[in-house]
């Protein structure tokens, strides 16, 4: 059972489903993956799905269609209770605390819940707010972005009102943030040609972060150098700054800056999925789980844990621990499926030891950052190289060639300027006709 449908989980799967192939044809193994999603997002893609470089379902892998020789069943996990072997789950879509859960069991068990945003208790956050880690976070704010300018290009006269809707507040400095906040301002940018009375000017953008640093993974160097090329866009880097407020999207910060903004995303670090704490797996200070360099849970048997919920040995660095991205994740994902591979037959295992490489970044439309085994680029050879790699780690060659047709077409036409923002009241025209029209 892999609990999960994310890199880690979809990887071990797919791994499985290759080297199992003769066992799961006799019905000998059964692997199934549980997630509420029927789909895998390549997370590095959704700020050019946000942007509108790319078509929203070409940066999500159909967990059923690549999958094809595992069961995928739809539903949340709700309690591991590994000392009976079995899970809780209730299923996917259904919010009320009435529906009825259920139990299955298992024999050996992965844990690739993955992370959630890490938010904290400031006033106004919690119904202000939105992160940035799923497709439908990033289609949201694309359509929010173009639907603030609406508003805006519809007040001239309400200069409160225009000021408010112009203002775009992120939180975090980390990959999310700064590639969000980038591509997201260049799309703005370059939508004002459609709005006569805006100009690139009149919208403020704001990436607040609490340390000294942007991107420390790709290095102080090419972090600073980040920070230079945003404010050469005109976009506010605060650093050493904190979030003190949000009541009623009125942003108040550390430094005694207060104003309105009509958007607010929040990308200040993630955490363990909370389904992690209500087990009895074993847990470090963070909430991880305390795996091995073998990607088994500490202390017990046919247990397995990779990614951003587990807490695994860097054995390339002394008494460090593998950081919580997607590079770890596929790779942690493939040693994971050889090990149970070899547990299965009664092999030894082997340990997952990766070097980490570098770092790429997009920061908008032929613009980008990167830092590679030591090589540092910046502009547009680092924007290619940023959507070279990425491109070869999406996973089957169907997504592979639909995201480069993408691309090719977005060289001879401009990308689409137009919000959508309706689709999340589906049935405000109805309701409209039947009578019961409502406020939104």
């Amino acid at each position: 059972m892999i609990i999960g449908g994310g890199y880690v989980g979809m990887y071990t799967a797919l791994r499985l489903q290759r080297r199992l192939r003769s066992e799961l044809r006799r019905g000998e193994v059964v692997v199934t993956v549980i997630d509420p999603q029927s789909y895998m997002t390549y997370q590095p893609f959704l700020p050019e799905a946000a942007a509108g470089n790319l078509e929203p379902r070409h940066v999500v892998a159909p967990l059923r269609k690549v999958l094809k020789r595992c069961r995928v069943l739809n539903a949340h996990v709700t309690r591991i209770d590994h000392a009976s072997r079995r899970v809780t789950v209730r299923p996917a879509g259904a919010r009320s605390a009435d529906v009825p859960r259920r139990e299955i069991g298992y024999d050996m068990l992965v844990v690739a819940l993955g992370s959630v945003s890490r938010t904290l208790p400031i006033p106004g956050l919690d119904t202000c707010g939105i992160g940035f880690k799923t497709i439908e976070e990033a289609i949201f704010l694309r359509n929010h972005v173009l639907h603030q300018l609406d508003v805006a290009a519809s007040n001239p006269d309400d200069e409160e009102v225009r000021r408010r809707a112009l203002t775009f507040v992120f939180v975090g400095a980390g990959f999310a943030g700064i590639e969000a906040l980038a591509e997201l301002e260049d799309m703005a940018r370059d939508a004002c040609r459609w709005y006569p009375n805006i100009d690139a000017a009149d919208m403020r953008w704001m990436m607040v972060e609490a340390t000294d640093r942007v991107l420390p993974e790709v290095g102080p160097e090419m972090g600073r150098w980040t920070v230079e090329a945003l404010r050469r866009r005109g976009i506010e880097v605060k650093l050493g700054t904190l979030l003190k407020s949000a009541e009623g999207r009125h942003i108040v910060l550390s430094d005694g800056d207060e104003f309105d903004a009509g958007t607010l995303v929040w990308t200040a670090g993630v955490k363990p999925h909370p389904v992690v704490r209500d087990s009895d797996l074993p847990l470090d200070d963070k909430g991880r789980i305390r795996a091995t360099a073998d990607l088994t849970v500490e202390g017990l048997e046919h247990v397995y844990a990779a990614g951003d919920n587990a807490r695994v040995p860097d054995l390339t660095a002394d008494g460090e621990f593998t950081a919580p991205n997607a590079q770890h994740a596929v790779r942690q994902a493939k040693r994971l499926a050889d090990n149970i591979v070899a547990d299965l037959r009664g092999k030894p295992r082997k340990p997952y030891a990766h070097a980490y490489v570098g770092s790429v970044a997009g920061l908008g439309l032929h613009k980008g950052v990167a830092n590679v085994y030591g090589i540092k680029l910046r502009g547009l050879p680092a924007w290619f190289m940023h959507r070279t790699y990425h491109l070869s780690r999406m996973p089957t060659v169907n997504r592979k060639f639909r995201i480069t047709v993408d691309w090719t077409l977005a060289l001879f036409f401009r990308r689409e300027i137009v919000s959508l923002g309706e689709l999340e009241w589906p049935r405000q025209e109805f309701e409209l006709a039947a009578g019961r029209a409502r406020d939104v």
